[in-house]
């Protein structure tokens, strides 16, 4: 299934676009997708409901992010060969594990906001794992068990505040509106190999990113294990899994973000994103 969630005025419903790729009104069904409503068994529940008979939702809603409540937005850093070559970082010998705070997390297709005296905001498509049920210590035949599914992140970033600014990468990853996730939450069931997905972001029209999540250094399964002998994993929480090579820090020479950007992005069987950026605004 592709869940969603849309906005309706001052109100976020919960939907799923159905096979038809028409957006159908579940609220009948789930109150919200949320860390308490993604659990095997209660989309199991809904993956037997008769659809056809949700009320079809208008063209022209606006993405909410695919899931609430999210408690831990984790991410892994340089988890792709060659992207640390670009960065001209080493690969690590074990995964490199950062946070971004929650409050970063956007609709996919809202503006992103340049930061005040940010001068090197940068993208990163990224492929997000979101938990289904609590996760602790297991193994990494074991994972899939406690995937929910999987979602677009564009994990967007300010150099100069994650690497000049010094201690850790936390305070260029935060940033308001840095942590697009959706437009779908994409069921682990249609996802047959997340291993073998194609991945790109564009910006102006222009292909930046270009990868496969084949390259990755550490696979989903053993991350989400790896997290596991460290943290406990609760329903709800995000993994982004790394960027392949083409962020804007590794031009030369480098590029970033500016106001009037467009951003496009996408990763196979998950859908794409499209976000403006914008000025952070000036005091009225």
């Amino acid at each position: 299934m592709k869940l969603l969630r849309y906005k309706e005025g001052d109100l976020v419903k919960p939907g799923i676009l159905d096979k038809e790729n028409k957006v159908r009104n579940v609220s009948s069904l789930v109150e919200d997708w949320n860390n308490l409503t993604i659990s095997a068994e209660n989309l199991d529940r809904i993956n037997n409901s008769d659809l056809s008979s949700m009320p079809i939702v208008d063209e022209g809603f606006t993405f909410a992010p695919c899931i609430a409540g999210v408690g831990k937005f984790i991410c892994i850093g340089l988890n792709y060969s060659d992207h640390a070559a670009e960065t001209g970082m080493e690969v690590p010998k074990e995964p490199i594990i950062f946070m971004k705070a929650t409050s970063a997390i956007c609709g996919a297709n809202d503006n992103i906001i340049i930061p005040k005296k940010s001068v090197k905001s940068d993208w990163e498509v990224e492929l997000g794992v979101i938990i289904g049920k609590e996760t602790k210590y297991i193994d990494e035949n074991q994972s899939q068990d406690h995937i929910a599914g999987y979602c677009i992140v564009n994990d967007l970033s300010e150099r100069e505040f994650q690497i000049e600014h010094y201690g850790q990468w936390v305070k260029g990853k935060s940033c308001d509106t840095f942590g697009p996730i959706g437009p779908y939450l994409v069921t682990k069931d249609e996802v047959f190999d997340p291993q073998n997905l194609k991945m790109w972001l564009d910006l102006n029209g222009k292909r930046m990113q270009d990868g496969s999540t084949s390259t990755m250094v550490y696979g989903v399964n053993f991350v989400v294990s790896y997290l596991s002998q460290f943290m406990s994993l609760q329903s709800g929480d995000i993994i982004s899994t790394g960027t392949p090579p083409g962020v804007g820090m590794g031009k030369k020479p480098p590029l970033y973000l500016k106001p009037g950007d467009t951003m496009k992005l996408g990763i196979d069987h998950l859908g794409e994103q499209c976000q403006s950026v914008i000025s952070y605004p000036a005091k009225t």
